[in-house]
């Protein structure tokens, strides 16, 4: 899987939803960390991933509030860090809290989008989003974790 995306989600729901809407319009591999302390293992080789070369997301898809690491701390700990300083981070939540958006942005967010609760809404935003980030915008070159 050299192309992915990684989806940060705790909510099952939430998960399975994100999962349809991107497979629908997009052909990539897509990770799954279900906390934040999982997110940083994946992107950093570290835990139960020990070190091995990972494929470098395409983008991150980031709720905020996670189990063990919330995800305000997985975005500043990936904006310290040379080799994942440049994926863009989607956060992509249901909180309406502004400071939560203030955080976001202050701590490198690449866009701040809130899940709509409408099914048809949230299959028509994925497919914006994925467009645009994954089509329109030009990403930086790939390169794995360990070799960064």
């Amino acid at each position: 899987m050299n192309k992915m995306i990684l989806l940060v989600e705790d909510n099952p729901d939430d998960e399975a939803l994100t999962l349809r809407a991107i497979r629908k319009h997009m052909p990539y591999g897509i990770v799954v960390a279900r906390d934040g302390a999982e997110a940083l293992d994946h992107l950093f080789g570290t835990g139960r991933n020990g070190g091995e070369a990972i494929p470098t997301p395409l983008l991150v898809l980031l709720d905020l509030k996670l189990p063990k690491v919330n995800g305000l701390e997985v975005l500043r700990r990936m904006r310290e860090e040379a080799k994942t300083r440049s994926i863009p981070v989607i956060v992509f939540t249901s909180s309406t809290e502004e400071q939560d958006i203030l955080d976001s942005y202050r701590l490198g967010a690449n866009s701040y989008i809130r899940k709509p609760v409408d099914y048809g809404q949230f299959c028509e935003n994925m497919k914006q989003v994925m467009n645009y980030w994954l089509s329109v915008n030009q990403l930086p070159p790939q390169r794995t974790c360990a070799a960064a």
